[in-house]
């Protein structure tokens, strides 16, 4: 191990840039070793305090490949040396004291020399200082402009990279949406096979409307039945389950099934809301609807109306006037299930009555504003085509809308000829 005192910073670079050289140190390494040097003996030799080099050639941990250890010392020092963000950071640091250890490259030939840094008052070649310096400034720019063309590289390759990233995931987005679009394709024609189709009955016209929250996802809980009694009455049930899905499907189905079951057995249509919610509660507990029966015969337009917890029917008499036909009752699941008495009106010939879900007139106001709209759409589309009716006052009522629900509205019309006109 060779040591030397050094008073200046000329003569300490001089001497690591020398030591450097001996032992062949790569140009990018040497510089940041300089600097590094030099950056923690600045404070001390500015304040006039001596610091000691110290250089030695040491065996490595791999293969026994030779190390250069550069030690700096300030025996004066009244703080802590300094050894932040350095050029080439130290391995091993005291309060007064910084080692670093550099691989010495191996050579073919004679050994290296063993360190011998200049002596302390060595006067540098000011000649080859200056070369050392343009070496060491080469090597700094060749190095930047290396890391600027890898820079540049890697850019162009991320750029590609998201290009073919954005390009997949536009394809994965265009094949989600055609398999939400063939997915929604086949809920609805399983919706329409749940659904029955317009009865032809003579002296009466019958329309549907129906509409899903999401297009895509048409089951719901929104559901209707009709069928025609052995005495040629007209039944219809309208019901609403409570949520949305296949889930809220199969509960609406379920009323819809036992209401036709109990109906067909000649139950009276007060006692039926009462009765389905004592068949289907065992086996579907947490099951919740909203119901409403209607019978109308269409020889003499009578009408009876029983309801559990749902919007009241609207009857738009031929010359304008309207009324709802309200019902007190309770639903399906509901506590104390069941139509608390029956309404009995008539529809005379030309006149219009439309049932509905709640989905028709959910306002962002209230219930009562929707139910007016329901009147003025209803008026509007009166002398309409009844097959185009229920969709036309429905796109009229869906211009404002609180939230999305499913939406049903049937529509029917007593003929002002055949048989009971």
């Amino acid at each position: 191990m060779t040591e030397n005192f050094f008073h200046a910073l000329p003569q300490l670079r001089h001497a690591v840039r020398r030591v450097a050289n001996e032992n062949g140190l790569p140009v990018e390494a040497r510089a940041r070793l300089v600097l590094s040097v030099t950056d923690v003996a600045a404070d001390e030799l500015s304040a006039g305090r001596p610091v000691v080099l110290s250089t030695a050639r040491e065996t490595g941990s791999h293969d026994d490949s030779p190390v250069l250890a550069i030690a700096l010392r300030a025996p004066r020092a009244r703080r802590p040396l300094s050894v932040a963000d350095l050029p080439l950071p130290a391995l091993d640091t005291g309060p007064h004291s910084v080692v670093w250890r550099l691989p010495v490259p191996r050579t073919e030939g004679p050994s290296l020399p063993a360190p011998s840094p200049s002596t302390a008052g060595a006067r540098p070649d000011p000649t080859a200082e200056k070369a050392a310096l343009d070496e060491e400034l080469r090597a700094t720019v060749a190095r930047a402009d290396a890391l600027t063309a890898e820079y540049r590289r890697l850019k162009h390759e991320l750029a590609e990279t998201n290009g073919g990233v954005l390009a997949l995931y536009v394809q994965l987005e265009e094949r989600d949406e055609q398999l939400r679009k063939a997915h929604g394709q086949i809920l609805r024609e399983l919706e329409d096979a749940l659904r029955p189709q317009p009865l032809e009955i003579d002296g009466l016209e019958l329309a549907v409307h129906y509409a899903p929250a999401d297009p895509n996802a048409p089951t719901g809980g929104d559901l209707y039945d009709w069928f025609a009694l052995p005495d040629g009455t007209l039944h219809i049930t309208v019901v609403d389950a409570l949520g949305h899905g296949v889930r809220s499907t199969r509960s609406a189905l379920d009323v819809t099934h036992a209401v036709r079951t109990l109906a067909l057995e000649g139950h009276a249509l007060e006692s039926i809301l009462a009765r389905t919610h004592e068949i289907l509660m065992p086996l579907a507990p947490d099951l919740m609807a909203t119901v409403l029966l209607a019978r109308l015969d269409p020889t003499t337009g009578k009408l009876q109306l029983a309801n559990g917890s749902h919007p009241p029917a609207l009857l738009l008499r031929a010359d304008g006037t309207y009324e709802y036909l309200e019902v007190r009752g309770r639903g399906i699941g509901f506590p104390l299930p069941g139509s608390e008495e029956l309404l009995n009106a008539e529809i005379n010939p030309g006149d219009l009555l439309i049932l509905y879900t709640d989905g028709l007139t959910e306002s962002r106001r209230d219930p009562c504003e929707g139910e007016l709209r329901l009147v003025e759409a209803a008026r509007r589309h009166a002398g309409s085509p009844l097959e185009d009716l229920p969709s036309a006052i429905a796109a009229d009522m869906h211009t404002v809308v609180l939230h999305p629900d499913d939406t049903l509205a049937l529509a029917i019309r007593r003929g002002t000829t055949g048989v009971g006109g």
